[in-house]
């Protein structure tokens, strides 16, 4: 968290190192390494491949995720077109019947659905204000995400233009031209949803196994995915990962693997605007409520 680790700390930790790879410049390493010896180069055991080697720390430091024997999240490396399952969930979402609901969308697309109030494919600037009002943002706050999503996202997703949209429209239907780069590439080029990626961002990152991700972990995983000279990628993940700690804005500090993932399906933006405007209903402060119905599809 935040608090344990200090700014400072957390800052450093994202910055480039010549570290990697260096056996004494990562003791906790060096000692896992002394500890199983060549056995190391045999993980995981009964497998006919291995995932590290002693050689390299890093392989050691971010073991991927290797599912269990008795796992139901069947094939992790196959990107699901319509599903984001894991291996808590290995349906995906199915409270309120989200999956079913959105089966005619990838699973990018429904991501961004929570904006698209009216189902016509296409998400406004107003869009995009009114919906994160509606989890209780301020309006500096709300003004930098409309223009960092609209004005950065509009022109990929352009159908059949050269030209700049002059309303930063983003047309849904060609919303998996957003992708980056320097992300967990828990969403394909094409939109799908891959688990592996998914648990990868966990297995790695989840400093203790205490089931998600706090300031540290983040700062970690932003710096263990930067492609060289990706700037724009550097500076869109973290955007992203900044604008989901703001949505969750876990007591604890720690951002759950489940929150997480439905924030890949966009499950959970809805449910956040539901809770706030109860939240202002509760407190007397209907009028602070931004209305913000239910999506139509």
């Amino acid at each position: 968290m935040m608090e344990d680790h200090g700014i400072i700390a957390t800052a450093l930790v994202a910055m480039p190192d010549r570290h990697n790879g260096d056996l004494n410049a990562a003791p906790k390493i060096k000692r896992l390494v002394q500890q199983h010896g060549k056995l190391i180069d045999e993980y995981p055991p009964e497998k006919p491949y291995n995932v590290c080697v002693d050689t390299v720390p890093l392989t050691i430091e971010r073991l991927p995720y290797i599912p269990a024997k008795d796992s139901k999240l069947i094939d992790p490396g196959t990107a699901r077109a319509t599903l984001a399952p894991s291996a808590e969930c290995p349906y995906g979402t199915q409270d309120n019947d989200w999956a079913e609901r959105h089966a005619h969308m990838t699973v990018v697309q429904q991501h961004c659905s929570y904006w698209d109030k009216d189902a016509d494919g296409i998400i406004w600037p107003s869009d995009t204000w009114r919906g994160v009002r509606a989890w209780g943002w301020n309006w500096f706050l709300s003004a930098i995400a409309v223009f960092i999503i609209n004005f950065n996202l509009s022109y990929p997703t352009i159908p059949g233009s050269i030209l700049p949209d002059p309303f930063f429209r983003i047309y849904l239907k060609q919303v998996h031209k957003c992708k980056h780069g320097s992300d967990s590439q828990s969403y394909d080029a094409e939109g799908r949803f891959v688990p592996q990626n998914f648990e990868n961002l966990f297995a790695k990152y989840d400093s203790g196994n205490k089931g998600g991700l706090d300031v540290y972990d983040v700062a970690r995983a932003l710096k263990g995915y930067r492609f060289a000279f990706d700037f724009f990628g550097w500076s869109a993940a973290m955007f992203e990962w900044l604008a989901v700690y703001f949505l969750l804005w876990p007591e604890d500090g720690i951002m759950r693997k489940e929150d997480v993932r439905r924030v890949f399906d966009g499950s959970i933006f809805q449910q956040k605007a539901d809770e706030y405007a109860e939240k202002c209903a509760r407190n007397g402060r209907v009028r602070k409520a931004i209305k913000y119905g239910r999506t139509g599809y």
